[in-house]
């Protein structure tokens, strides 16, 4: 299941890798335009995975995950025959993040559905820290692919990377949920859950921090590189390679830390710790490069270190029939504030003056920092709302 998850997550950044160095230069993009459009694959995720996740608790999980797959590779194979702009990108690339919908949550579930009774934070950890990898893996590819043959040839081979998840949904066994009645998009109970809940809103405020600097990764250190210089070797493709890589045994220590510690309060210092980074960055944008780079990697490592602590925390608080429901507003909430954090920093970047200008950067590290040091307030009030018994 991870394996394949890679190939699923290689077209995830294929347009973020683009969008400053390619697509806004060739389309005439604002950064709000860029930002958007970028954020359509966090929007047409977060329209469809209400429906595809919950129905994983009427049908095997492996069906959804097999459609979701196809889904998304053609969609990211159209986005470089067909986008030849920002409307037709933004739709295509939204029918992309649709089709991610039903690749990564109900992935999830068909993956806990198979498990042992008992402990699966490990495991659900693991899953969710290789997205880091996969990631990784689509800013290498898509940057190496459109330097040298063109960025509609990186969306093209990015496209076939699905092929891996439809190769493991064909290995894995059949497993046919119980049957049950009701409304399918019901989460009233998931909104009683008050525990369950905390963490949803926490992974909301985390995802709105990683989506805004996966957007604008590339294009900042595009600025660093105009300005202020730096060895040849440290380029953009390592540059975002190595910051999305790391994130995996971030992400894994993370969770051991909750599992140790507390998973309140390993997640709350975590994204104390990732506000201060994020600041720093930004107050920093006209430093020497080694010390962006550095400063970078150390927020390579708080940003998803929250994450796979998130994910499990949410996991084991929810109630069993209504898992599926559970999974499906946790990524609702999820995706929609990625949306609103690419675009939102894109937003910034034109207010304070633009790609080029460091004014501008500081503000988009601002707003990150905003974003994430919310998660906190979730926490808080979460604990508080819970008289230690599940929601029924």
């Amino acid at each position: 299941m991870c394996i394949g998850q890679l190939g699923n997550l290689l077209p995830h950044v294929t347009l973020s890798a683009n969008l400053a160095q390619h697509l806004m230069p060739a389309w005439g993009l604002s950064a709000a335009e860029g930002g958007l459009m970028a954020s359509g694959y966090a929007f047409g995720y977060m329209l469809a995975v209400p429906v595809l996740t919950t129905l994983t608790d009427r049908i095997d999980a492996r069906i959804v995950l097999l459609c979701g797959s196809i889904v998304s590779g053609l969609a990211t194979a159209a986005f470089g025959f067909f986008a030849e702009g920002f409307w037709s990108g933004t739709i295509i690339w939204s029918l992309a993040g649709l089709g991610f919908a039903g690749a990564y949550m109900p992935g999830l579930k068909a993956l806990t559905d198979r498990l042992p009774a008992g402990d699966t934070s490990r495991a659900v950890t693991l899953y969710t820290s290789s997205f880091s990898v996969g990631v990784g893996l689509s800013f290498l590819v898509a940057q190496i692919l459109a330097d040298r043959w063109g960025w509609r040839t990186a969306f093209y081979v990015t496209g076939v990377g699905p092929i891996a998840m439809v190769l493991a949904c064909l290995l894995i066994e059949g497993r046919r949920p119980a049957p049950k009645s009701g409304r399918l998009l019901n989460f009233a109970p998931v909104l009683a859950n008050r525990e369950a809940l905390g963490y949803i809103l926490g992974y909301g405020a985390h995802c709105f921090e990683l989506y805004g600097i996966r957007t604008w990764l590339v294009g900042f250190w595009t600025f660093v590189v105009a300005h202020q210089g730096g060895p040849s070797w440290m380029t953009p493709v390592l540059m975002s390679f190595c910051f999305a890589v790391i994130s995996m045994p971030a992400s894994i220590l993370g969770n051991e830390a909750a599992l140790k510690f507390g998973r309140h309060r390993a997640i709350t210092v975590v994204m104390i710790a990732s506000a201060c980074v994020a600041l720093a960055i930004g107050l920093n944008a006209t430093a020497p490069a080694w010390l962006l780079a550095l400063l970078l990697m150390i927020y390579g490592l708080t940003v998803p270190a929250d994450s796979g602590a998130l994910t499990a925390g949410m996991s084991a608080a929810a109630t069993s029939e209504h898992r599926g429901a559970t999974l499906a507003l946790h990524s609702t909430v999820g995706f929609g504030l990625s949306a609103l954090g690419a675009w939102g920093t894109g937003v910034a970047l034109d207010i304070a003056g633009g790609p080029q200008s460091a004014s501008g950067w500081l503000l988009v590290f601002i707003v990150l920092a905003a974003g994430i040091a919310l998660g906190p307030l979730a926490l808080v009030w979460a604990r508080r709302g819970h008289s230690g018994k599940r929601p029924s």
